[in-house]
């Protein structure tokens, strides 16, 4: 009789344990549960910047056909027709990047040109 009684105390024990909301689980009375969510919030993409090469009247087209190729990766051919629309044009868009990036090509870039002594300029502005 003794040990009836001390699994049944046993049993409504684990039963309350197992009932208490301890958990991050919702339950009725039925026992089912349910997870509990917060919705998800959406990530905006962030705002995107144009990387400009402007023509001037000193530096060589192989100057910055070769900037073209090392700093955004373009192909030569590519890189011989965006250098000529800079030079018919004045100017031509030759990335859009996040800002960090452009910000670092545009810095790249007149950095190559200084030291090897061009004029050549590279902006960035939002797109």
């Amino acid at each position: 009789m003794q040990t009836t009684q001390t699994n049944l105390m046993t049993s409504r024990l684990t039963i309350r344990a197992q009932n208490d909301g301890s958990d991050s689980d919702i339950g009725d009375q039925n026992g089912d549960t349910a997870l509990a969510t917060k919705p998800k919030s959406k990530t905006a993409r962030p705002p995107m910047y144009k990387v400009m090469l402007l023509n001037d009247d000193y530096t060589p087209m192989e100057f910055v056909v070769h900037v073209l190729e090392r700093f955004f990766g373009i192909g030569h051919s590519g890189a011989i027709e965006l250098m000529l629309t800079v030079h018919k044009k004045g100017l031509a868009v030759v990335g859009v990047f996040s800002h960090e990036i452009a910000e670092t090509k545009v810095m790249q870039v007149m950095e190559c040109a200084r030291q090897h002594e061009h004029p050549l300029q590279c902006t960035m502005e939002k797109e």
